[in-house]
């Protein structure tokens, strides 16, 4: 429990927190875990305070009057799923936490994300972010990365005033863990060799690190045993690793009112990810193809992935967004091998797979309405299409 939980519901409207809840239980109803989905509803009232809260802090973020403040809370107040503010909330559930300590690193872990987010559209020279055109289109490259800097720092900030002993050295060593995986894809950029287990090591530093110092902290927070702290780091590092496999995934398959991004992105900024290493080893011949796709400057690419209308690609008698030889058409390639070849359930294969190690990583955690929600969690992870 928390020790200084409000007396009542915050003032904040809960649209948002109950949203991160609603999407979780959504995608347990779709993918046909009703007995998830039933405890979603279950759980809602244990931890809507504490994502108000966070609500709170991230919308009360100073940005200093300044152009560069002003982009930085500009992406933060877009949204986005919460999921790592949530892990520390459920993390902190284990064992008995100050409410405020728990919200300053819920909101830092957050801030963290959304910094790394400013810094990759610029190295990734993306134009949407969240459904909308990213800060570096709007106000310059420099403005994305100070932006960046600046909720990193403001993440430090909260942490150090969390004051829970741990919390600060954990996160430090993931920034640095998170710039080391950044420069090994750098280095590897535009590559049709990225090997696996390059892959994984670039996944667990990018994503799977921030999730696991989430749910580390969040459990220092409550004063949980080493031994819990540990299991509930594994938990995060799992489910970070899965979550960027279905990321990657719906890079390729997903739709653009879901993402909020261009598809085939990852490709054109010459990431090689583990869907195009594994329709690269199924059909070796496709090499040519996504080399082709990788060297092109991505246009404006529809909902299926192909060339939009007035976009780089014109549209061919043949029907092809695109042309019958043009960039829509080398996509076409690829999403119809990925489809011969069962490439989308064989990644969410492996992220049910890695969802599985992290709970039963919890096996140590007391049972109780945390480690459900930490389950539920888990499992949706697998299931969504954004």
């Amino acid at each position: 429990m928390l020790t200084d939980r409000p007396a009542g519901p915050l003032s904040r409207n809960t649209a948002v927190d109950d949203e991160v809840l609603g999407r979780l239980r959504d995608l347990c109803d779709v993918g046909g875990l009703r007995d998830l989905a039933a405890t979603i509803d279950n759980l809602v009232g244990f931890v809507r305070d504490d994502l108000a809260a966070v609500e709170e802090g991230l919308a009360t973020l100073s940005t200093g009057d300044t152009l560069v403040g002003e982009a930085g809370a500009s992406l933060v107040h877009l949204g986005g799923k919460r999921l790592r503010p949530l892990c520390v909330v459920l993390a902190s559930r284990v064992g008995s936490a100050r409410a405020s300590a728990v919200r300053d690193i819920a909101v830092a872990a957050e801030l963290v994300h959304n910094a790394t987010l400013l810094h990759d559209d610029v190295i990734d020279h993306a134009d949407r972010r969240r459904g909308r055109p990213t800060a570096r289109v709007e106000l310059g490259n420099a403005a994305s990365i100070f932006a960046g800097d600046y909720l990193l720092i403001e993440a430090l900030n909260r942490v150090q005033r969390a004051a829970v002993p741990g919390v600060m050295e954990g996160l430090l060593g993931t920034i640095a863990e998170m710039i080391r995986a950044e420069s090994l894809q750098l280095e590897n950029r535009g590559s049709l060799d990225a090997s696996e287990d390059l892959y994984f090591q670039v996944a667990r530093g990018k994503s799977a690190a921030l999730f696991s110092w989430a749910l580390g902290a969040g459990a220092l927070s409550g004063g949980a045993s080493p031994e819990l702290c540990r299991a509930l780091r594994t938990y995060g590092e799992s489910i970070g690793v899965a979550f960027q496999l279905i990321d990657d995934l719906l890079d390729l398959v997903g739709h653009h009112s879901n993402t909020g991004k261009t598809l085939f992105s990852d490709l054109s900024e010459g990431k090689i990810t583990y869907p195009l290493i594994v329709v690269l080893d199924r059909e070796p011949a496709l090499a040519d193809t996504i080399r082709a796709i990788a060297a092109e400057p991505a246009p404006s690419w529809g909902g299926d992935g192909l060339a939009s209308p007035g976009s780089n690609g014109d549209s061919s008698a043949n029907g092809h967004p695109g042309g019958a030889n043009g960039a829509g058409r080398e996509r076409e390639r690829v999403l119809e091998a990925m489809v011969r070849h069962n490439v989308e359930a064989t990644c969410r294969d492996l992220a049910a797979s890695y969802i599985d190690d992290g709970i039963e990583a919890l096996a140590d955690v007391p049972d109780g309405p945390a480690r459900r929600a930490l389950t539920v969690v888990a499992r949706a992870s697998v299931l969504r299409e954004r």
